[in-house]
């Protein structure tokens, strides 16, 4: 009788415990999505299921060549979503760093140096980071209308011998 009670007593702490862990993992923003696109080659992984934000899939670019075309053509501001340390230890030529998680802070010089109407490629650490797509997020958000998302980030950039700083 002592082992019914302890094992109904577990089978009610595991059912809650999971109950409670599925609920916050589906109101949380960086949730993991249960059901979502996690193949690489169709685009950049990202907890929210792509369904939930259809205009992402048309602002990605997802060849390493036409982010470079635009970089090449001069009037694009590639903006970094990594965190500092990254960023220092080297990005895309000429990029602007805004760390994702520090948006709220630095986006009113943001504003004050760029113009809501300019060209802005955000990128992160390639198809398995989404800070990119966040930022992207929060940006139009903001206001700008003009952005894009390149997904395959910094490493296949660097990885072409496209140009780089640190």
């Amino acid at each position: 009788m002592a082992l019914k009670k302890i094992i109904t007593g577990l089978i009610i702490i595991v059912g809650v415990s999971l109950f409670t862990a599925f609920g916050v993992n589906y109101v949380s923003p960086k949730g993991i999505a249960l059901f979502g696109e996690w193949d690489t080659s169709k685009g950049a992984i990202r907890a929210k299921s792509k369904q939930d934000l259809p205009y992402i899939n048309e602002i990605e670019i997802k060849d390493v060549r036409v982010a470079k075309k635009f970089f090449d053509e001069g009037n694009t501001i590639f903006v970094d979503a990594r965190v500092y340390e990254d960023y220092a230890e080297g990005h895309i030529q000429g990029a602007a760093s805004m760390p994702v998680h520090r948006f709220d802070e630095m986006i009113d010089d943001f504003l004050h140096t760029y113009s809501q109407s300019q060209l802005i490629i955000t990128y992160c650490s390639g198809r398995e980071c989404d800070d990119s797509h966040y930022l992207a997020e929060q940006l139009i958000d903001a206001g700008y209308t003009n952005i894009k998302i390149f997904i395959d980030g910094y490493p296949d950039w660097k990885k072409k011998g496209y140009p780089i700083e640190k």
